[in-house]
């Protein structure tokens, strides 16, 4: 149980440092790299979200509320990142 929720924490974490880090790049392309990162980390985080509903770690309450909150960033990153490759 740790394990996992270390892992949900790094993966949550990881998201906005991938968006910080690209910002610093001197291009665009550079920083929509770490955009594409950071939707990873999130879908790596959605995963272990699944996991953790599946084993009983947390109950369908706090998964959909978690869940609405991952798609809603999936959303605004997914934007963002067409935004700047025009």
């Amino acid at each position: 149980m740790y394990c996992l929720t270390d892992q949900m924490r790094r993966s949550a974490l990881s998201i906005p440092c991938n968006i910080a880090e690209g910002k610093a790049r001197n291009s665009n392309k550079d920083f929509i790299r770490f955009l594409r990162i950071a939707m990873g980390s999130l879908f790596e985080f959605q995963t272990q979200l699944e996991i953790a509903k599946n084993i009983e770690y947390i109950n369908q309450q706090q998964f959909q509320r978690l869940w609405n909150f991952s798609t809603e960033i999936e959303v605004m990153l997914v934007s963002f990142t067409k935004k700047i490759n025009v």
